[in-house]
């Protein structure tokens, strides 16, 4: 059973994906610093899972916690990176804290990869890349844009960095960049999900608390935007097919013809609107809740959605659950946190 080190581990994503991992035949080893996740998801993997996943208590940036985890583990083979700070309004106001943890880390990441003859990356990325793009659905070949947010450039930046080192031929490691669209639901065991600190920023948490009676409503920012409904269209992956994705990326790196380095479109295809969503989680639960339609958000894209041919094609990657299975998931997750 091949060891996989999964930085940022406890998180949203990286949680998901240590399940896939651990179902699919690896052994997930853990990385995680815990700023921005709660080491009670540990006992909701144990859960999951039927045993305790082995997890270490480390900074990305740190170099010698990381030498050490390497050293004590011995027989790692593959490493999926999602260790990041993610709030775009936050890296606005903290620009140095985003490119500190989330450019730094990557690069000490990939010094102790190399000193540990490690060859195999995942790395985590976002379609934030991809800016307001001229035209619908993005490809891989879609022209990146300057980013809207110190957030977004950290994954520019990292991209860059993960390109650079694929050209220069001095460096073993080969890696793979998935750009996710816009991560939803919850395992369907209901015993981990996303845990936003604070009032979330992303839509589908705010309509699961809002419904719970934990905020008052939900604002819809714009509904004059160029799009069937005047809303935001955003392409809704379910959390477990993205974490399924990153256990194919590794399957890709593990064999002898894989490239130095690519990039991959994960997203289901299809753009929903931020009114069809609040739609469907009401038929999907049966629950209404309050919302009311606001001004524009700055910095907002009016759509994208992605084109999947290639992780479809390339990557042997199709996502199969839909949006209503994420926000009927991410409902039973909201209402599993209400009893604790």
């Amino acid at each position: 059973m091949s060891k996989i080190l999964v930085t940022g581990g406890a998180g949203y994503i990286g949680s998901h994906t240590v399940v896939e991992l651990a179902q699919a035949g690896y052994t997930p080893i853990i990385v995680d610093n815990f700023s921005n996740s709660e080491e009670s998801v540990l006992e909701g993997l144990a859960q999951i899972l039927g045993k305790e996943v082995v997890c270490y208590k480390v900074d990305c940036t740190d170099a010698s916690a990381l030498q050490e985890v390497f050293s004590k583990e011995g027989d790692i083979t593959g490493v999926i990176h999602f260790a990041a700070f993610k709030a775009v309004g936050e890296s606005v106001k903290e620009p140095l804290k985003y490119y500190h943890n989330n450019v730094t880390g990557l690069v000490t990441l990939l010094q102790a990869m190399e000193k540990n003859n490690l060859t195999q990356l995942v790395f985590s990325s976002s379609c934030t890349v991809y800016g307001i793009p001229e035209k619908l659905p993005v490809t891989e070949e879609t022209p990146t844009q300057k980013a809207n947010s110190p957030y977004g450039n950290t994954k520019k930046i990292d991209e860059e960095i993960l390109q650079d080192v694929a050209n220069s031929g001095s460096y073993s490691v080969k890696s793979i960049a998935l750009r996710y669209f816009n991560p939803v639901g919850a395992h369907e065991s209901a015993l981990i999900g996303e845990l936003p600190l604070g009032v979330p920023s992303n839509l589908v948490p705010f309509i699961t608390q809002t419904a719970a009676g934990i905020r008052e409503s939900l604002t819809v920012f714009g509904t004059d935007y160029d799009t069937p409904d005047g809303s935001n269209i955003r392409d809704y992956v379910h959390v477990v097919d993205l974490a399924k994705a990153h256990v194919a990326a590794i399957k890709r790196l593990e064999k002898a013809e894989a490239v130095p380095y690519e990039v991959f479109n994960i997203g289901t295809g299809k753009g929903s609107s931020v009114l069809e969503v609040i739609k469907a989680f009401e038929n999907a639960t049966g629950q209404k809740f309050n919302y009311k339609i606001g001004p524009r958000r700055a910095g907002d894209v009016p759509a994208i959605y992605a084109d999947v041919t290639k992780a479809t094609q390339e990557l042997g990657f199709q996502t199969s659950l839909s949006l209503e299975d994420s926000l009927g998931s991410s409902w039973a997750w909201q209402k599993q946190l209400m009893k604790k």
